[in-house]
């Protein structure tokens, strides 16, 4: 047996993975959906009215063994005898068979090697047949040098091995936590688009793979223990995936986690899992059906939970639930039985992990600005946040951000403040015309990406406008921790100046105004006349003012001033001045083609990398990743000017080569 793409060293596993790895780029899964979905429904339907189930038993063990024979096009074979041989395969790699079972495991290996042979026997008659292991075979004939005939047979065992093993115990694993966490489980069931952010969460914290074989290709130490080279290692995966440094309260279920996909259950860089986004397709569509057709599911009490004994892959031997088949929602409902939920192939769009929420108050500010006041339809306690914090409110089709500007001591409700803007893209005209007390919208966040630097001795605050919204929340919090500041806000009138009335009453003695219908102008080079290193400057407004400001600020101290933009400008590609120019992936040793009408990011995501992103508009400064060689052409308002000359960092989602290549950490 040849070893295979997840344990073979370089240069022969990126020669291997890049002629073999176009099956499962996204565009091309997306085209086994609805199989995956007609055959969970087969085996739903068999199960519905039984009222108590094992699910490993009746449908977790044999749909990612179907859905694994279908992508590699393989049909009819013995769907008992090759279970056999994945377990025996299993145990053979990453257990401790005991002496008396150690034969009967060679024997299965070795029939499971002989029917892989057969299989790719009865393939090569008809090599323009569908599936991976047909497309294999013709570029095992293309590059015989590269795909051997004896790496045939070990990647039809191991794709076997990985695509079903691995996705049946991930998806027993998430029932299993999900029902165990109640609150996360109705959270779904009322709201489907939480459910691929749901996968990942199950995925991070009950895994499927949790450790992983490597060898130490040097001499190297890790917090004082000397690694000598070709050291045999076992990676812990399951370890890292609740590391509290990366994952805010790791142990928790928090299906509005924005980083879960950090997790490593898919392993990182060049030896990435392929197959990661067919196992994601498949755990999607079993939590959308369970949750739309038995949403009262429970896990049998009191059952004890057994595990193959192995050092890597990792799920229970069974899962018994019950329900009352007369509380099935079909039976009332039969047309639920059409409905489905599409998701969109590769990683969860953050747009997608929203929190249900409902205008409960509006208030008229002053001119042409509104206050509303958010609360949950259930009034749950909402995530905390921090001031320069944002939410994107989903309503009414508009999606739009907005600061956070109530009391973050709130634990059930957000304030958030909306100037109606005629000439902008229609959101804020439509809340103020249309949104009412009692309307149900979604939110997503918060996030903050103009997070206050409480360390400083000293702040100047400076707001533009509406710009006031997260300048009102630093305000309060300096306050609070009794820090010297001053705010500078300026409008075009006091009428038009929001909160105004808030910020004379808890501000006074910090707080100066400059209206333009009074004659009374904010001038920047005087405000920040006298600025030194002891204080910070932090800034919203209109882009004229923020411009002004980062000139003034050129020559200032490092990370002195901070500025948060209402949009960016200049985000948007016109493909007649651009270039297309190649991206490599270092890490992952992968080189992406950039066309004129794509940004990086939307390269990176259309091949199936989890590249992190949020705005798309280079103002938040998500996306960033380190550059290791290559000119950039810098086009976002997060990095400060030093730091885009030092030429090591850019925003995949607006900024761009200069010549034909760059290269990134990846």
């Amino acid at each position: 047996m040849s070893r295979t793409l997840v344990n073979e060293d370089e240069p022969a596993h990126m020669k291997r993975r890049r002629v073999l790895m176009d099956s499962f780029n996204p565009e091309n899964l997306e085209q086994h959906q609805d199989s995956v979905r007609k055959l969970t429904r087969q085996y739903m339907d068999r199960l519905i009215d039984k009222g108590k189930v094992d699910l490993v038993a009746e449908m977790f063990w044999e749909i990612p063994l179907m859905v694994a024979l279908h992508f590699l096009g393989v049909s009819g074979e013995d769907i008992d005898r090759l279970r056999e041989f994945s377990v025996a395969h299993t145990v053979n790699t990453w257990g401790r068979p005991s002496p008396d079972e150690q034969l009967s495991v060679a024997h299965s290996v070795g029939k499971f090697w002989q029917a892989a042979g057969r299989i790719i026997k009865k393939m090569n008659a008809n090599p323009d047949g569908p599936g991976w292991m047909h497309h294999t075979i013709r570029q095992h004939k293309l590059y015989p040098e590269i795909v051997t005939e004896s790496y045939l047979h070990s990647m039809m065992m191991a794709i076997l091995v990985a695509a079903h093993e691995t996705t049946s115990n991930a998806a027993a694993n998430a029932i299993r936590l999900l029902l165990t966490h109640r609150k996360a489980w109705q959270e779904i069931c009322e709201n489907p688009n939480l459910i691929p952010n749901a996968v990942e969460e199950c995925l991070r914290i009950e895994g499927s793979v949790v450790a992983w074989r490597r060898r130490a290709t040097r001499d190297t130490q890790i917090h004082g223990v000397d690694i000598p080279a070709d050291a045999r290692l076992l990676i812990v995966l399951a370890s890292a995936n609740h590391d509290e440094r990366q994952f805010e309260n790791p142990d928790e279920v928090d299906l509005y986690r924005e980083n879960t996909t950090d997790h490593l259950t898919f392993g990182y860089g060049s030896h990435q899992c392929m197959g990661k986004n067919i196992a994601r397709m498949e755990l999607r569509i079993f939590l959308e059906e369970f949750t739309r057709r038995l949403p009262h599911l429970e896990i049998v009490p009191d059952q004890e939970f057994s595990y193959l004994p192995n050092t890597s892959f990792r799920g229970p031997s069974s899962l018994w639930v019950q329900w009352d088949p007369k509380l099935n929602p079909e039976r009332s409902d039969p047309a639920l039985l059409k409905k489905h939920h599409h998701f969109q192939i590769g990683s969860p769009s953050k747009d997608e992990i929203t929190r249900r929420i409902e205008v409960t108050e509006v208030h008229n500010e002053c001119d042409d600005v509104v206050r509303l006041v958010l609360k949950t339809p259930n009034s749950q306690t909402l995530p905390k946040w921090s001031p320069g914090s944002h939410i994107d409110l989903i309503i009414d089709g508009f999606n739009r951000k907005y600061s956070l500007c109530g009391s973050p001591s709130r634990k059930t409700s957000y304030e958030i403040v909306i100037l109606k803007e005629p000439q902008g893209k229609g959101g804020s005209v439509h809340i103020h015309d249309k949104v009412k007390i009692g309307q149900l919208a979604q939110i997503v966040g918060p996030k903050n990406h103009f997070r206050l630097d409480e360390s400083a001795a000293e702040y100047i605050l400076i707001a533009g406008g509406i710009g006031i919204t997260p300048i009102i929340a630093m305000a309060d919090r300096l306050k609070l921790l009794g820090k010297k500041y001053i705010i500078h806000y300026a409008g075009k009138s006091k009428s038009s100046m929001a909160m105004r009335e808030k910020l004379m009453l808890n501000h006074a003695g910090h707080l100066k105004m400059y209206s333009k219908q009074d004659g009374e102008r904010l001038s920047l080079n005087v405000t920040t006349r006298d600025v030194n290193e002891g204080q910070q400057v932090y800034a919203c407004g209109p882009e004229r003012l923020l411009d002004e400001l980062e000139t003034i600020g050129a020559d200032w101290p490092e990370n002195m001033l901070h500025m948060e933009r209402f949009s960016s400008q200049n985000s948007a590609l016109n493909p007649d001045d651009e270039h297309e120019f190649n991206v490599m992936l270092k890490d992952s040793d992968i080189i992406v083609r950039v066309k004129a009408d794509q940004t990086i990011l939307d390269a990176l995501l259309s091949i199936g990398i989890d590249a992190p992103h949020d705005c798309k508009e280079g103002i938040c400064g998500t996306c960033e990743v380190p550059v290791l060689d290559g000119k950039i052409d810098h086009r976002d308002h997060v990095l400060t000017n030093k730091e885009k000359n030092s030429l090591d960092r850019m925003m995949t989602c607006c900024s761009r080569a200069k010549g034909s290549d760059i290269v990134i950490a990846m």
